[in-house]
């Protein structure tokens, strides 16, 4: 018995050190909950292991992978049917099993949000949820029929709505809320789709790195030849402005030509008619000719189906009423840009809009019965750019509105689970943030409004005036603030056209600029049938004062909010876990991030206000009773009493539990794991003959399984009877298994145990002590041949980029020799010093090199410290989380170094547009290794010119400056009287210049 005893502490140890190594499944069950940092951990934890699935509750955590983890076969979905939420791990199968069979038994409807930013996996989220639900629902000819509409509407949706961003090659750049409908018997009978805010700035304009919407792509590169002829197309993306301002027409990620021919059979099965088809492909054709326009409008009026001297005259002009007169004012050229650019978002956002009508018809339901619903709400997360515009207002208002939702619902539910069962509920402190709400939606007050007022009002609105409106109705408000309003400090962060809204989730400074709309009339004369839908002649022709997008967004927001309050409601997170979609990394910075904007400290904080887990009786009995000899094998009593006398048995303490009237509630998760480690053990143990079957050894059993629950629930107090026991086993333990598991390689960063609390500092010790052994082991078997080769390679590299620098440099600049002895590093910023919103632009494009800079403003010469990067691509300027500026190489026509002993640079950059920023002046301490690092990643070696006296450089264009060099004892920078800025190198440098 002894042996058997000791033996069932070592498989106890075992899995409470597999879950010190995999993390918590529930955060709910974190000990340190409030812990920002033990929730990352646990989160890290996890996914290190590949368990991309964690809880708080029934809200699921999802870490995307950015691999295949095959884990969403017919036989995982065949596993997670019908089981019990918290039986098997988590994962999004449980989730939507968990939702199913309560709309069933429960017949009421349910929702799913599901959330986080671009790249963090929610579309794919919402995929597996119809999947799952494709294949676990009753199946017949006809529900087939409507599994396959449902199912395909997928991939016609996202082409026409999702598009690559630096952040995602699937981005959905639009809010999707699906109603799925089932019958009484659980079969899915039909479906109903809601769009929210389309990006239809995405049309007309794409960063860099960025691409349009897929279908634009599909159609040029798989459309057949026939098609393109009519549509007057070349099979060339080059050849379409709006589809190459991103420099990323291919994709390698992306067959645009597989998912064209997925998309022709979707609007088949989907039954929209050849008729619809042809006119929806003319459309799309017709916003690319329209991109290309030089106002010549003809074959876009064929296109559209409207004649083109009207379709002209809609471009150029605009009319103005005069008494009973009608004028036709000619427009500026910009302002027919604008025009052009204004009505090709407005065809694509009406044609989607139509689009998602035509999919609303296909998946409609004919039958008048009741039916049960479950909606899909896969919406964009909090969003924070350098240049945020209306749409990223809209996107994180949305966010706004939805965090207040999810807390309310929160809150609600633990309410009513508590008084339901006769608990004291005791109110949870958190941040409500009603006050940002209505700072956007109040009526009158809030900031929708006074945009409304500006877009409609007669007289000249523009930009300014909105923001000087805003000032005046906003001041003093603790959420908002303009450069105007600001302190000396925000001021030097604000630019004088913009806001910022201390958000939930963090602040956002937002542009004023372009939050005015154009409407167009001409379209309603169109033959072709869709446009005539889109634009019909119902629509007010201006004498009555229209709704502005953002009301419309407002309105439809409402709308949503009021769908979800009359539906019980679950939710899915979404986290990115890198920035540079790579999989096995954890950016813990980045992560932090998302996890305070997602609300999940939050969230965390009102389950664990109270009681960490509740069960019914009848459960929790049915799983424990084996740890109680009075309830073992069989209890005669009611099942509350049952739980009392296992209870009482285990020595739960009056603190730690209560009991309510259906359910036990446990307040702390480590009685709990105590309780659930001791079963483990004891479901195996007690179906062996001597212990139940020898009264006294079962006893003795009982007693040293309570003695070791005990110990762990105490294993982080100070040793004392009650854990010394415990804690000797647990050392012995982890070097037993340290000593079978030790790391074979010096490169092995993974493998090393987590040692338990008590054993952490000797951990450090041992660790450090192997990772010598293993070095010597490593040093002692390298051949004097591979030694000398080593160097040589090592040695090799160092003299090609010395050799470089000496090409470049050597008798041209003074303070050369002083370089020579200086090693070269490979950057002077880490990448955990760099920004994670710049990381997350420039990653994708590869960084290789950076280094701290001093610019020198081009009027004033005032100088600001900077960090300048090197990319595959492009050089970077920036200033804590804002790209300042961006020098494509192929644009840089030469980098100016004077020949005396100082370190300035001058970056010389072709500026043929206006609003470009001029020539860069920098400082930089490392000017020898930069430079060289820069003509080896532009592979151009003729680069750098060394001159002398001075340099001009280009403010901006047409507009010039100068910098002049000379020496002196001492080094100055200063602006000269003649307005140069002037640079005094000494005569002998005393510091290195590497």
């Amino acid at each position: 018995l002894k042996e058997r005893c000791q033996r069932i502490l070592q498989e106890m140890e075992g899995s409470l050190t597999a879950r010190d190594r995999v993390g918590i499944q529930d955060f709910v069950l974190l000990d340190a909950y409030t812990s920002e940092t033990a929730f990352m951990d646990n989160l890290r934890k996890r996914f290190n292991e590949n368990l991309i699935y964690t809880y708080i509750g029934t809200l699921l955590v999802s870490v995307n992978p950015y691999k295949e983890l095959g884990i969403y076969t017919k036989k995982q979905m065949d596993i997670y049917m019908g089981v019990n939420f918290f039986e098997l791990p988590p994962h999004i199968f449980a989730l939507a099993d968990n939702v199913y069979r309560t709309m069933i038994s429960e017949t009421n409807n349910h929702f799913i949000l599901i959330s986080g930013e671009s790249g963090a996996g929610k579309t794919e989220a919402s995929k597996k949820v119809l999947q799952f639900y494709a294949v676990c629902c009753p199946s017949t000819r006809l529900l087939d029929n409507v599994r396959d509409r449902l199912l395909l509407s997928n991939p016609v949706l996202e082409a026409f709505g999702n598009a690559k961003t630096l952040k995602n090659d699937n981005s959905s750049r639009f809010g999707k809320y699906m109603d799925i409908q089932f019958d009484h018997q659980g079969a899915a009978v039909g479906g109903h789709v809601l769009s929210y805010l389309l990006e239809k700035s995405r049309v007309v304009h794409q960063n860099h790195g960025e691409r349009n919407f897929h279908i634009f792509y599909q159609l040029v590169e798989g459309g057949e030849d026939e098609l393109l002829r009519w549509l007057g197309l070349e099979r060339n993306c080059q050849n379409y402005r709006f589809l190459i301002q991103g420099e990323c027409a291919k994709v390698s990620s992306i067959n645009d030509k597989s998912d064209w021919k997925t998309v022709q059979k979707a609007l088949t099965i989907i039954e929209f008619s050849e008729k619809d088809i042809e006119h929806l492909f003319a459309i799309l054709a017709s916003v690319l000719h329209l991109g290309n326009v030089q106002f010549g409008a003809s074959a876009l009026g064929y296109l559209l189906g409207i004649p083109s001297n009207m379709l002209r005259e809609g471009l150029t002009h605009r009319k103005i009423e005069a008494k009973a007169e009608e004028v036709l004012s000619p427009f500026t050229a910009e302002h027919a840009k604008y025009a052009r650019d204004a009505l090709a978002k407005a065809i694509y956002g009406r044609t989607f809009s139509w689009l998602v009508n035509k999919i609303n018809e296909s998946l409609a339901n004919k039958d008048s019965t009741r039916k049960t619903v479950i909606g899909l709400l896969d919406i964009y997360g909090f969003e924070v750019f350098d240049v945020n515009s209306f749409e990223q207002f809209c996107i994180n208002f949305c966010n706004e509105k939805l965090q207040q939702l999810f807390i309310q619902l929160t809150l609600k539910s633990e309410q009513e689970e508590y008084e339901m069962e006769g608990i004291e509920w005791e109110p949870v402190p958190y941040f409500n943030n009603k006050i940002i709400c209505d700072l956007v939606e109040e009526k009158h007050r809030g900031i929708i409004s006074i945009l409304d007022e500006e877009c409609l009002r007669p007289g000249e609105a523009t930009d300014f005036t909105f923001l000087e409106k805003l000032e005046e109705k906003m001041c003093g408000h603790p959420h908002f603030v303009t450069h105007k309003l600001a302190d000396q400090k925000t001021r030097k962060t604000l630019e004088r056209g913009d806001f910022r809204l201390l958000h939930y989730a963090g602040e956002v400074t937002y542009s004023a600029a372009g939050n005015c709309l154009l409407l167009f009339k001409v379209m309603r004369q169109s033959k072709n049938s869709i446009i005539q839908h889109c634009f019909h002649a119902i629509e007010p022709d201006g004498k009555k004062r229209p709704e502005t997008v953002a009301t419309q967004f407002k309105s439809s927001l409402s709308g949503l909010t009021e769908i979800l309050m009359t539906k019980e409601p679950w939710y899915v997170r979404c986290l990115k876990p890198n920035h540079c979609k790579q999989p096995d990394r954890f950016d813990d910075v980045m992560v932090r991030h998302q996890v305070k904007y997602l609300g999940l400290m939050e969230h965390l904080r009102v389950r664990r206000a109270g009681f960490a887990y509740r069960r019914r009786y009848e459960v929790f009995l049915k799983r424990y009773k084996a740890l109680c000899p009075d309830t073992w094998p069989h209890w005669k009593g009611t099942p509350a009493e049952g739980v009392q006398r296992l209870i009482k048995h285990l020595g739960y303490k009056p603190d730690e539990y209560k009991i309510g009237r259906t359910k036990i509630f446990i307040r702390h998760p480590r009685t709990l794991f105590a309780t659930e480690d001791a079963f483990e053990i004891c479901k195996h143990e007690l179906g062996k003959g001597p212990v139940t079957s020898d009264k006294r050894g079962c006893n003795r059993f009982f007693s040293q399984s309570c003695r070791f629950i005990k110990g762990f629930m105490n294993r982080n107090q100070p040793v004392s009877m009650d854990n010394s026991e415990y804690l000797a086993f647990v050392r012995q333990s982890y070097l037993t298994r340290l000593k079978d598991n030790l790391p074979k390689s010096v490169l092995d960063k993974t493998t090393w145990l987590t040692p338990p609390p008590i054993m952490q500092e000797a951990s450090v010790f041992l660790r450090k002590l192997h990772t010598r052994l293993l070095v010597r082991k490593y040093v002692r078997g390298i051949s004097s041949q591979q030694k000398v080769q080593v160097k040589l390679f090592y040695l090799s590299f160092i003299l090609q980029i010395k050799a470089l620098t000496s090409d470049i440099f050597r008798g041209r600049k003074e303070n050369y020799p002083q370089s020579i002895c200086q090693p070269f590093a490979d950057t002077r910023i880490s990448e955990k010093d760099i920004n994670i919103k710049v990381l997350q632009q420039i990653c994708p494009e590869g960084i290789k090199y950076s280094v701290p800079v001093i610019k020198y403003d081009r009027n004033g010469f005032r100088p600001r410290f900077r960090q300048l990067i090197f990319t595959q691509a492009a050089a970077y300027l920036v200033e804590e989380a804002k790209i300042k500026q961006r020098v494509n190489y192929s644009s840089l026509k030469g980098v100016s170094v004077s020949n005396l002993s100082d370190n300035f640079l001058i970056l010389h950059v072709s500026c043929d547009d206006t609003k470009q920023k001029g020539d860069l002046v920098l400082q930089c301490s490392y000017l020898f290794e930069a430079l060289t690092k820069l003509c080896v990643v532009t592979k151009n070696h003729s680069l750098i010119k060394v001159v002398q006296g001075s340099v001009r450089f280009d403010i901006q264009p047409g507009k010039e400056g100068f910098v002049d060099f000379k020496s002196s004892s001492e080094a100055m920078v200063y602006r000269a009287k003649n307005g140069h800025l002037m640079v005094v190198g000494p005569h002998n440098a005393m510091h290195t210049t590497k």
